[in-house]
């Protein structure tokens, strides 16, 4: 050491500081990297190199440059390996970064195709002298400023390497390759001025080598023998070239965990940024601690003793912070944990109040921190599942269905959709149900890994408890209906089998039962004697007179049971009646083409069918349940279009096309008319609660979907689909 307390001490913490660091951000790379390619390994490698380095400075520290020994010539030398390879590492992983090695065919490659050639050549020609022509002088020889002039051909082109290097670094980070990476180019973005920053320090760096090789130079020429003053000199020159490649690794640090641009990861990690904090103030205080112990020289056992209390203080800290953010994520996520009491308000609110909005914009919010966001349904719960907005008012557009057909593997934790837009996928048992769109965050910064997992997560709850709650509501209300429908039914046939068909019967009774009681005349004829009974008989006889009233009241006896029995049918007529016995004999196209042209024949100009080939066999090979389901929807969207296509004009032109197409794991039907048209939200809500509303609930309960859309010639489009499969035809 030089003799000065506090030049040692500093110098000493400075270099433990980078030793920690360098092998913290060595590991880091390696065991937090997606994938452990030669690149990764080489950008841990080069951390590592370094890290030895300021090992083997530590050391020399240490021992003390005024006592010679082994020892010292030992680290001497073992620093000098790093020293060689370090310019050229840092040169490699810029490149490796830019793109250099992965894009053949970029304008990267085509400028520094030769002028990496170049540093790879002189690198390999620096290393192979030092290991084979030990050009280096002995701790003894630099005591006693006894140099070659090998020693003196030896930095120079070590000062060259070093310009080299960084210079050729400089610009590959300036301009890089484009990067594959999903928010690799805004990580790029938001790392290059860190890089940059590291680049232009190391090469202030390389100026103070080349300034110190001046000096030292320049002192072997004048006097023949290490003093005190150059010893100061040259821990000067050593705590200045320490601090300032502290203060790059301190830049490739926070580019490599504030966005984790070499350890490949899809995106950053908060906890990633969290460790790396906590591993610079454990550096920061070990070293200074620890250098300051060995600098006033104090015994080992109470190094040892500082050492152990600042492991269990950085250790209880650590601990006191895991637990404050953990208190922060629960209280971020509580309001995601929370019960929504969607029972409760499926029995006692409005459908209003069963809204997810709040629990969105504190995901957006308090969570995540972004500027806009955009949920938004996909498939079979769109129908049930309007979009939400972060702010209301945004104007951030949702993905289109080509930017959703990207979006084809869970794995894919986001897509950018463009500069300021991402989509997040949200995934189920049933595959895409629905995108999470996400503009700039509020401060500018990337989006962690971290905060797009809770993202998916939220949101995939978010759209299923809407869905279900929805999909709940609707069935209710359905349910309800029919009870209410069902009562009055009740009602009316209890009342018109009370008051108007019972006394119509009960009256006929009457009539029936006087004619039929003997009278007093007709007993005293009786007689065994046949010839009474025909002589009373004979049309000449008084029964004769009574034929015109008989004949009166068995009229009024058959119209009073005719009335009966229309009341009676009309009651009949009037109750609900149900199709799921013509779906399954005729099959599903089959009654829906009977209903079509037993029920609305007349109230269409024409029908035009199109019929795919294997959509028959595909229909009858859908599940009853299913089958009937999309039956009773495709017969509301007819019955709509019947009643609402020709609008107010009753002469109108109205013709109804139906197709029905099948593919390999889905049967679409297509209704669409070419009348007035009729608004979606008419058609979802209708006053009678039997709308389209309903049928789309029960086809989601059965995995299919309904659409609704204006044609754009005029009219309407019903477009139903559902899971199905073609089988193969029979042999």
């Amino acid at each position: 050491m030089t003799g000065v307390l506090f030049l040692d001490w500093a110098t000493l913490a400075v270099s433990l500081h980078n030793t920690i660091l360098l092998l913290w951000l060595a590991l880091a790379v390696w065991l937090n990297a997606e994938r452990r390619t030669r690149g990764i390994a080489f950008v841990s490698g080069a951390l590592l190199l370094a890290s030895i380095f300021f090992f083997s400075h530590t050391a020399i520290l240490g021992l003390g440059v005024t006592v010679l020994s082994d020892a010292l010539d030992f680290w001497w030398h073992m620093g000098w390996i790093p020293v060689i390879v370090l310019p050229f590492g840092w040169y490699a992983v810029s490149l490796w970064y830019s793109g250099f090695f992965a894009q053949a065919a970029s304008d990267l490659r085509r400028r520094q195709r030769a002028w990496f050639a170049l540093a790879t050549s002189l690198t390999i020609a620096l290393s192979a002298w030092l290991l084979f022509a030990h050009p280096l002088p002995t701790a003894a020889q630099i005591a006693n400023l006894q140099l070659a002039p090998a020693n003196f051909l030896l930095l120079p082109l070590y000062l060259a390497d070093i310009f080299l290097c960084v210079l050729l670094s400089l610009d590959a980070l300036r301009r890089p390759a484009p990067s594959p990476r999903v928010m690799g180019e805004r990580a790029r973005q938001r790392a290059r001025p860190w890089l940059i920053a590291a680049a232009i320090v190391l090469l202030v760096v390389g100026a103070f080598v080349g300034a110190f090789i001046v000096w030292i130079t320049q002192a072997a020429a004048r006097v023949s023998v290490v003093d005190s003053a150059m010893i100061v000199t040259v821990g000067v020159f050593d705590f200045v070239i320490a601090t300032l490649i502290a203060a790059s690794i301190l830049c490739i640090g926070q580019a490599v965990a504030l966005y984790e641009v070499f350890t490949g990861k899809v995106l950053p990690r908060r906890g990633l940024l969290r460790h790396w904090r906590n591993a610079v103030i454990l550096a920061m205080g070990y070293s200074i601690v620890i250098a300051g112990a060995l600098s006033a020289q104090l015994e080992p056992i109470y190094g040892i003793l500082l050492a152990t209390a600042l492991i269990a203080i950085f250790y209880a800290l650590l601990g006191w912070r895991t637990y404050v953010e953990r208190d922060h994520f629960v209280r971020q996520l509580r309001p995601f944990v929370a019960s929504e009491r969607v029972y409760d308000q499926l029995l006692t609110a409005t459908p209003a109040d069963i809204d997810v909005a709040i629990l969105f914009r504190a995901l957006c919010d308090d969570v995540l921190g972004a500027s806009a966001a955009v949920l938004s349904a996909v498939g079979a719960l769109a129908p049930l599942v309007p979009s939400l907005k972060f702010p209301d008012d945004t104007n951030l557009a949702p993905p289109t269905p080509n930017e959703i057909a990207r979006l084809d593997s869970p794995q894919t934790m986001c897509a950018q959709l463009d500069a300021a837009r991402w989509a997040v996928p949200l995934w189920s048992a049933r595959g895409l149900i629905g995108v999470l769109t996400l503009g700039e965050k509020s401060d500018g910064g990337v989006y962690s890994q971290e905060e797009i997992e809770i993202a998916r997560a939220s949101g995939e709850r978010l759209i299923d408890t809407r869905a279900s709650a929805e999909l709940a509501r609707r069935l209710m209300t359905l349910q309800r209906q029919r009870v209410a429908e069902t009562q009055l039914l009740d009602q009316r046939a209890r009342r018109v089998l009370h008051d108007d068909v019972l006394p119509q019967l009960h009256a006929a009774m009457l009539v029936i039962a006087s004619e039929a009681k003997p009278c007093p005349e007709q007993s005293r004829r009786e007689s065994p004697n046949r010839d009474v009974e025909i002589a009373s008989s004979h049309p000449s006889t008084p029964q004769q007179n009574n034929a015109a009233p008989l004949r009166t009241l068995l009229a009024m006896t058959i119209e009073s049971l005719t009335a009966a029995h229309r009341q009676i049918s009309n009651l009949l007529r009037d109750l609900p009646t149900t199709s799921a016995p013509q779906v399954a004999r005729l099959g599903l196209i089959g009654a829906l083409q009977r209903a079509v042209d037993e029920e609305w024949r007349q109230s269409f100009d024409s029908v035009t069918w199109d019929i795919a080939p294997d959509a028959e066999r595909a229909a009858r090979a859908l599940p009853s349940l299913t089958a009937e389901t999309i039956f009773y929807a495709a017969r509301e969207a007819i019955r709509n279009a019947a009643r609402h296509g020709r609008g107010e004009d009753a002469t109108r032109a109205l013709n109804l096309r139906i197709a029905v197409r099948a593919q390999t794991s889905e049967i679409s039907i297509v209704i669409e008319d070419d009348g007035v048209g009729l608004h979606k939200t008419e058609l979802m809500e209708e006053a009678s609660g039997q709308g389209l509303a309903l049928h789309s609930a029960m086809l989601a309960v059965v995995g299919g979907t309904l659409a609704v859309e204006a044609r754009a010639e005029g009219g309407t489009r019903v477009r139903i689909t559902a899971e199905g499969f073609i089988p193969p035809p029979p042999s």
